[in-house]
């Protein structure tokens, strides 16, 4: 059965059990109707997912892996901040009038900083040390720039990743200062396993492990109930997740690239009221 299933029923059950519930707290989310979104919360939660041996989508419902390769091509390979170059609208409602996020997100991994080598964004820069100096331990990206803060319709939530070269294998670790875990969860997990996948690609390494630090891991009052009957659904094995080996370049892979096989999950999850 799929390890990514049994990873997250034991973390959702231990913050229905063990969690802080914010109600009555000074929270800043609300629901479309107005009424604050409160939490049951845990701090600090670390989860790991061993790429080399299955693909951690979960089973108990489906994960559109090619929505969410999209949401993460549009971040790390167009570096985008305007939802007109994305297929998905999960970033609608934070956009203006123009499409625009603000500074956030691709903007932040699109802007180029020197080095001694010379001028890279973010995204060139970790190609570049993969590449050149894989065994290095200062591989890090950082979306979360607080002079930048201000002209950010949304704080980025995933803000930094850390990657690792270990006997040939990428490893990396996503930062996220705040998860809704239902909604962005396994969303998150996949798409970052499918970054590495394919960074491990262009730089001919293996993949390794991804390391998901939550600070803030929550389950939304409204989503109790639904978090509960979810995790006690069946579970199946992960799926068989590659990319198209004809494609080398991360600059050249789409959502298509990704060869999703055997995915046999439950019931999707319709309309999840999200708050803002």
């Amino acid at each position: 059965m799929s390890r990514a299933d049994d990873i997250f029923i034991s973390m959702c059950k231990d913050i229905l059990e063990n969690g802080v519930d914010t109600k009555g707290e000074k929270v800043r989310p609300v629901w479309e109707d107005g009424t604050k979104a409160y939490t049951i919360k845990k701090f600090g939660v670390v989860n790991r997912y061993n790429l080399a041996e299955e693909f951690p989508a979960l089973t108990l419902r489906k994960t559109a892996i090619k929505l969410c390769t999209d949401e993460m091509l549009w971040i790390w390979q167009k570096k985008s901040n305007n939802i007109k170059d994305l297929k998905s609208h999960v970033w609608d409602e934070w956009a203006d009038e123009n499409g625009s996020i603000g500074k956030a997100y691709g903007y932040q991994l699109g802007v180029k900083h020197k080095y001694k080598e010379g001028m890279f964004d973010q995204v060139d820069r970790v190609i570049y040390d993969l590449k050149n100096n894989p065994y290095s331990r200062r591989i890090i990206t950082n979306i979360y720039v607080h002079e930048d803060l201000s002209e950010m319709n949304l704080y980025p939530c995933a803000y930094s990743m850390t990657f690792n070269v270990t006997d040939n294998k990428l490893n990396a670790i996503l930062n996220q200062r705040s998860q809704d875990i239902l909604a962005a969860n396994n969303w998150n997990v996949c798409q970052y396993a499918i970054l590495i996948h394919m960074l491990a690609r262009e730089c001919n390494l293996e993949v390794g492990e991804l390391v998901h630090v939550i600070a803030d891991a929550h389950i939304y009052d409204r989503h109790v109930p639904i978090i509960k009957e979810l995790i006690t659904r069946e579970k199946f094995p992960a799926p068989k997740v590659t990319l198209n080996p004809d494609v080398k370049n991360f600059y050249d892979f789409t959502s298509d690239d990704v060869i999703i096989e055997n995915y046999k999950c439950g019931e999707q999850i319709k309309d999840i009221p999200i708050a803002i």
